[in-house]
């Protein structure tokens, strides 16, 4: 099977990455092509709708957070299966160490280049020449987005100067909805399959230079593998009961499969519903999502409350990231400044704030070395709990966010990355650990 793959970049942050790159996804798929779809740097919620456009799991890629070998060994297996590969870029081209343009260069991925044409015509040269050779980087070609008429395409495509045109999207009457975290999640769109389909529809794109592109030439080191898991299998007999539902949901697939290959057994239960901690789980996990956004149904929520403190009390190792804490806290102020109680595990307040509290890649130092992973939330939590250790941001290394260690329960803002360190995340869930 012969791959083409591109990362999609942009000069800036909101010039339709997303947008072009969920629609390059479902045009080629309705081609009958075989398309993996990738995202640059940590995210949950872009991925999840890059996967409803091309119909298969969507990982990240960072060469710092997931790592050089695991990049290259996602890509080398989307490669062996896919007819097209497409990593869309995070922020600018060159913005974050790493940056998309590291991650480019790294593995021979020429960009495709995403402009904002709204407000331009045939500046959009210069800019695409510059996103070329500041770098440099190779470049495949440009989407042209939010074009208005075949005219203002032509003026584009002759600005570029040799860089073919390869696309143009028209101004869109709707635009994918947002709020304060991302994108609004894609079980939350109505009509999200036809609204995808619009876009591919309305997506020109020359194929026939797409299948000229060269074929990605990505293979896997002599030394390439996933992250082993210590052996003997050190989660051998757990099982996990992990929170997912609308106000817990951001889970990297890649972490699920670091806790299946450690040995665990995962199950899965519903706060949101009311549904208690499994009888027979070894361990909790409550990952990051939106629980402001279900203040009443989870302050209403006696049984789920009462096994979180259940299980606290039986000393069963609980692992909360960022939403997940904030739902153990005493109580959580919605954006709208009315507390409800929470699990209370967790001493202290946490409240909704309107501009942002933590953002960016980190490090949590374990006795088995970092775990790295990223954080990013708009809320803040008043506690007179000490932190036990604090993560240290990238590349700075400054004081990042603090990690709270109640009891069997480790609590913080920090989401971690499991397969950059197997052997810190089964001592997370081990009981004697806890």
């Amino acid at each position: 099977m012969v791959a083409r793959a591109v990362l999609i970049a942009a000069a800036a942050s909101g010039q339709g990455k997303t947008t072009v790159t969920a629609a390059l996804a479902r045009k080629l798929v309705r081609a009958g092509r075989t398309v993996r779809v990738f995202k640059c740097g940590p995210d949950f919620i872009d991925p999840m709708l890059l996967a409803r456009a091309c119909g298969t799991p969507v990982e990240s890629l960072d060469l710092w957070m997931v790592g050089p070998q695991r990049c290259r060994s996602l890509l080398a297996e989307a490669a062996a299966q896919a007819d097209a590969i497409l990593v869309e870029g995070v922020m600018g081209l060159y913005d974050g160490t790493p940056s998309a343009a590291d991650l480019s260069r790294e593995f021979g991925l020429p960009v495709l280049a995403v402009i904002d044409a709204g407000a331009m015509a045939q500046t959009a040269g210069a800019l695409v020449h510059g996103l070329r050779d500041y770098g440099p980087v190779d470049m495949a070609g440009v989407v042209a987005n939010r074009v208005a008429s075949p005219g203002h395409a032509a003026m584009v495509a002759a600005s570029l100067r040799g860089i073919p045109l390869l696309g143009t999207l028209p101004k869109q009457a709707a635009s994918l909805p947002e709020r304060h975290l991302g994108l609004v999640l894609p079980d939350e769109v109505a009509g999200l399959d036809q609204l995808l389909d619009n876009l591919a529809q309305q997506l020109t794109f020359d194929l026939a230079a797409w299948d000229a592109l060269p074929a990605a030439n990505i293979a896997q080191a002599e030394d390439d593998s996933a992250p082993a898991a210590p052996a003997p299998l050190p989660l051998a007999g757990a099982r996990i009961a992990i929170a997912r539902d609308a106000a817990f949901m951001f889970l990297y697939p890649a972490n699920l499969a670091t806790l299946q290959a450690l040995g665990a057994q995962l199950e899965y239960f519903s706060p949101l519903a009311d549904e208690a901690v499994p009888r027979d789980a070894t361990a909790v996990y409550l990952p990051g999502g939106y629980p402001e956004l279900h203040c009443a149904a989870l302050a209403a929520g006696q049984r789920w409350q009462a096994s979180l403190r259940r299980a606290h009390a039986d000393g069963l190792p609980i692992v909360a990231e960022c939403g997940g804490m904030m739902a153990l806290a005493e109580s959580l102020q919605d954006k709208e400044g009315k507390a409800w109680p929470m699990a209370g595990l967790l001493p202290g307040k946490v409240a909704m704030q309107g501009r942002l509290a933590g953002l960016g890649a980190q490090a949590m130092p374990t006795s088995h070395g970092p775990l790295r992973g990223h954080t990013f939330h708009y809320s803040r939590l008043e506690t007179t709990e000490p932190p036990a250790a604090t993560t240290q941001k990238h590349p700075s290394g400054v004081a990042g966010e603090a990690v709270y260690r109640v009891g069997s329960l480790q609590a913080s803002y920090f989401h971690g990355y499991f397969p950059s360190n197997p052997a810190a995340v089964a001592a997370m869930f081990s009981r004697s650990a806890a």
